[in-house]
């Protein structure tokens, strides 16, 4: 092909973007190489500094979490960055925090773990759930960070889903809906013994995409889970894996008292996406009883989330007889199987299972 026939197409093609108004992507850098213009210091006293075009943060005794974090915020986002960090330190790159009371950033890490654990590129909850992905949930994850060198992180937030790369191996997948907008900040963690003060974490060519985003998300590996922790709802992962929900978060629907054939009248309540049974004397025979599902079921695999009363006894029981011992027993679902949930100190029992339903896969 000639140069002047290959010159004719690009220019053709060039004139049919700008017919229809396509444009470069445009990728807008969080740091100018040069400044800390647009950053702002929170948490403790470790320091920042630039040097040769990158972010240096150097570690520091007796004082907590450090962050560098954007005057600006962001919600739904392409974040991509690279860092190097010195042994032994444990750092991350935050994204969609927030401050709460005491000015303490809260919201999602992106976690880079030096350790033999090997965490890096899992997702951590700063200040509120905790890890949210660790990579024992992703073995071929955990071998994507490169100790002692630069590594390419790349992290698309795009509402309710959150999915990182290392290295361009994907390390995360996660569905949460409890922040969608803050800003992003640069960890510098605590330390807890003097042979690890003044080490470094490094971090360049910081760069963030806040439109066409669709176009340039990437595919998920499917060979790495995704944890979702949406509430009384499935994403279309897990729907396409098979999972149900087992209670709706509004309804009695599917469930019936142990020795009933309907719902139990009195001593349960639906509100606000939860399921609680209410206070008793903590008597098997006195309280309002159990609940079971209409439905029987084999092998499955069951998730729920659950808070419970200090001092509370509860638990969830499975493959139920109800109709064992029905004339002589209790209130109570009779089964050889069953998990506990207890706390200490008071007798009242609560919240037995909250927040996301009950949900199977069988």
């Amino acid at each position: 092909m000639s140069t002047r026939y290959h010159r004719r197409i690009c220019s053709g093609v060039a004139c049919l973007l700008a017919a229809t108004g396509t444009q470069a992507l445009e990728w807008q850098p969080l740091f100018d190489g040069e400044t800390l213009e647009g950053w702002s210091k929170e948490g403790g006293s470790a320091t920042y500094r630039v040097e040769d075009g990158t972010i240096v943060g150097e570690s520091r005794m007796d004082t907590p979490n450090t962050f560098l974090v954007t005057a600006a915020e962001y919600g739904d986002f392409i974040l991509e960055y690279e860092i190097l960090v010195d042994p032994g330190l444990n750092s991350g790159v935050q994204i969609r925090n927030n401050l709460g009371d005491r000015d303490i950033v809260s919201g999602y890490q992106v976690e880079v773990d030096t350790s033999v654990r090997a965490f890096t590129g899992g997702i951590y909850d700063e200040q509120r759930r905790q890890w949210l992905y660790p990579l024992s949930r992703n073995e071929k994850g955990r071998a994507a960070f490169r100790h002692g060198e630069w590594n390419r992180f790349r992290v698309e937030a795009i509402g309710d889903t959150l999915n990182v790369w290392v290295n361009d191996i994907q390390t995360a997948r996660v569905v949460d809906e409890a922040t969608d907008r803050g800003f992003i900040g640069l960890q510098v963690h605590s330390i807890a013994t003097s042979e690890l003060a003044g080490r470094s974490v490094r971090w360049r060519n910081l760069r963030i995409l806040t439109e066409g985003l669709e176009t340039e998300r990437r595919r998920p590996d499917p060979g790495v889970v995704e944890l979702s922790y949406l509430v009384n709802r499935l994403s279309d992962y897990e729907k396409r894996h098979g999972w149900r929900l087992l209670w709706d978060g509004e309804t009695r629907s599917g469930w019936q008292g142990a020795r009933l054939d309907a719902f139990p009248p009195y001593g349960w309540t639906i509100e606000d996406g939860v399921l609680t049974v209410e206070v008793s004397d903590g008597g098997e025979a006195s309280g309002p009883g159990d609940i079971v599902t209409v439905e029987s079921f084999g092998d499955f695999e069951l998730e729920l989330e659950f808070r419970i009363t200090e001092g509370a006894n509860s638990g969830i029981k499975y493959f139920v007889d109800p109709d064992l011992n029905r004339e002589r027993a209790p209130p109570s679902a009779v089964s050889s199987r069953f998990l506990t949930m207890t706390g200490i100190l008071t007798r009242k029992w609560a919240l037995p299972a909250t927040g996301r339903s009950v949900h199977f896969m069988t």
